[in-house]
């Protein structure tokens, strides 16, 4: 009884198995190239090059290491960071935009991406052409700030401050044409106050500010919050939405005298034009994974930065919106790079 039921089901296997290769073959005839078509290795089988387009220690450098490290432990392959300063960020992004569309050259870059068409209207790339959006990593707000010796402690009492004093307060800002140049004009356009531009070289306008040689500022939050917490700095508001965790108590300025005024400095990864759709998918997904993990999101936490991956369609409407915000205010204010 069981030899009969083992050879019957050999002779059902058998036909089965003969159906199968009558399939394949047929299927062969119709694509012949199949047959000889190889399997894609999965991405990546090499170290990946992440191009930043400023100095080491930088926001984007910070941003793009502690990310890019976690993303290279996930795919146990090295994620290689490639510091390329000059020009605001455009010889980086000249680079990844020339480079081959495989994914292995990706840029990290910030919110001055969306600033440089306006800025400069001869660049070597298009930056909606040329790129491919692969995925948010992170976002920060700035921190408005004043002297201590300025009379107002909140964002209404300045706005009142310079209306009745037009001309004779100023501010500081890393450059003229720099990320923090063009937040503080779109608080003065919005806020209709005339607040003189004074440009400085980085960072260095902390210093008078700190001197009371410049009565404000919008800065970073990482380089003005140890000064505001000794004192020597007065915070009025954040340029987010919603106010920062590490800054809780102080107010953002949509809701303290400015309504709608919102910037968001953010840092991302952007890829050749014409890369895959699926190798796309991998690098945000590692991105995702990278972002939830603890000890990325403390170390960005601590360098007063907000995780925030996102799907390539969104970050590239973001960069869209944003490019149209900033030639927005680059034209009204009839703003020059240094």
């Amino acid at each position: 009884m069981i030899a009969a039921v083992v050879r019957t089901w050999r002779a059902g296997f058998g036909s089965l198995l003969c159906c199968a290769a009558l399939s394949a073959a047929a299927a062969l005839q119709a694509d012949p190239a199949a047959a000889a078509a190889p399997t894609a290795p999965a991405f990546p089988v090499k170290p990946v090059r992440l191009v930043v387009g400023f100095s080491p220690g930088g926001g984007s450098d910070t941003v793009g290491r502690i990310v890019g490290t976690r993303m290279g432990e996930l795919w146990s392959q090295s994620v290689l960071v490639d510091n390329r300063p000059g020009a605001g960020g455009n010889l980086a992004n000249e680079l990844v935009a020339r480079a081959v569309p495989d994914g292995y050259v990706l840029g990290c870059i910030s919110s001055s991406f969306a600033i440089g068409p306006s800025l400069t209207p001869d660049l070597k790339y298009s930056t909606t052409r040329d790129f491919t959006a692969v995925s948010q990593l992170a976002s920060a707000p700035y921190l408005l700030v004043v002297h201590p010796s300025v009379q107002a402690i909140s964002v209404k009492e300045l706005v009142a401050l310079a209306k009745a004093q037009p001309g004779k307060l100023n501010y500081a800002s890393a450059g003229s044409g720099s990320a923090l140049h063009l937040a503080a004009e779109l608080f003065k356009s919005m806020a209709g106050v005339d607040i003189v531009h004074v440009p400085y070289k980085g960072a260095a306008g902390i210093t008078d500010l700190l001197a009371g040689t410049v009565q404000m500022s919008i800065a970073g939050l990482p380089q003005t919050m140890p000064h505001v917490r000794a004192g020597r700095l007065r915070a009025l508001g954040v340029t987010t939405r919603q106010r920062a965790a590490v800054a809780a108590d102080v107010p953002a300025i949509s809701e303290a005298g400015v309504p709608g005024y919102d910037v968001d400095a953010w840092y991302g990864l952007v890829a050749p034009a014409g890369v895959a759709a699926d190798v796309v998918d991998t690098v945000a997904g590692a991105v995702l994974q990278a972002l939830r993990t603890p000890d990325v999101v403390d170390r960005l936490v601590q360098q007063g930065l907000v995780p925030r991956a996102s799907r390539p369609a969104e970050f590239e409407a973001l960069i869209r919106s944003d490019t149209i915000k900033w030639g927005r205010v680059v034209s009204a204010a009839k703003i020059k790079a240094d």
